[in-house]
């Protein structure tokens, strides 16, 4: 079987466990600055299978693809220490303030100058969780996608997906080029290795502006953006204390449904 060219669509997103009032600037937009970045957790596993289809199919490569500022490069840096070939990182000011719509657009024109068979994302990123930014870019390409993928096999030119519905399963072929984006529960991404990350000093990573991709200047940042944050902030913390009920199975039974109750959760 003849390798493949696979882009791994990645983000880095803030950590949302580390919300605080500092999280959103003056027009809107996250302050991204202001809170920890972490690689997308369900864009590993994006990347890890996409490695599994490298480990099967001699002469497979593996590319990361991401846009942000220029400490978004670690994620690049990351994937190369887990076995990704190289990466391409989309950075200028005037991709800030991009939504899922201006986002698509700019990695659609940067994919559109690299020849792949098969394009790999996450269900969705943490920091909005909107699940848009694979479809769009999709739609952008005009080549089909299945989502919620869990085990992917490649067979004679097509791509073999198990979709994880919330009740069932379903089992989809799709004709490459194509996009799917992975669920969570679809593997456990691997780790770094020492022999990876001693790999990685010698893999090829590149830095592309708005210019150098012909983009459209309102196609990007908040001129090519038709939603907006209103406002960031932490969800109010719950109480999480255990309380503990006794008495027989009937009263217990009681106890708990009048705490439900009270709680709004029946």
């Amino acid at each position: 079987m003849k390798g493949l060219k696979i882009v791994v669509l990645a983000k880095q997103v803030p950590d949302t466990r580390n919300v605080g009032k500092d999280a959103m600037k003056a027009d809107g937009t996250v302050n991204r600055a202001a809170l920890p970045a972490i690689f997308n957790p369900e864009d590993l596993n994006a990347l890890e299978q996409a490695l599994r289809i490298k480990d099967k199919i001699e002469g497979t490569t593996v590319h990361i693809l991401t846009m942000g500022p220029g400490r978004a490069a670690e994620i690049i840096r990351e994937a190369m220490y887990r076995g990704a070939d190289g990466g391409y990182l989309l950075s200028d000011r005037a991709f800030a303030g991009s939504d899922t719509l201006a986002t698509s657009y700019a990695l659609a024109c940067a994919l559109r100058n690299l020849q792949t068979d098969l394009l790999i994302c996450g269900r969705h990123a943490t920091d909005a969780e909107t699940a848009q930014t694979g479809p769009i870019i999709a739609a952008f390409l005009g080549i089909p996608q299945v989502t919620l993928c869990g085990e992917v096999e490649i067979e004679d030119g097509w791509a073999v997906c198990e979709r994880l519905l919330p009740d069932r399963t379903e089992k989809v072929r799709v004709k490459l080029p194509a996009l799917i984006t992975v669920c969570a529960e679809a593997n456990e991404p691997r780790y770094p290795t020492p022999i990876g990350i001693m790999k990685a000093l010698k893999k090829p990573r590149y830095v592309w502006t708005a210019a150098d991709l012909g983009c459209e200047p309102d196609m990007i940042g908040i001129p090519g953006s038709p939603s907006i944050n209103k406002r960031v902030f932490e969800p109010p913390k719950r109480n999480t204390d255990t309380k503990y009920f006794t008495g027989s199975v009937e009263e217990m039974a009681s106890a708990i449904a009048d705490t439900l109750e009270a709680e709004r959760l029946i």
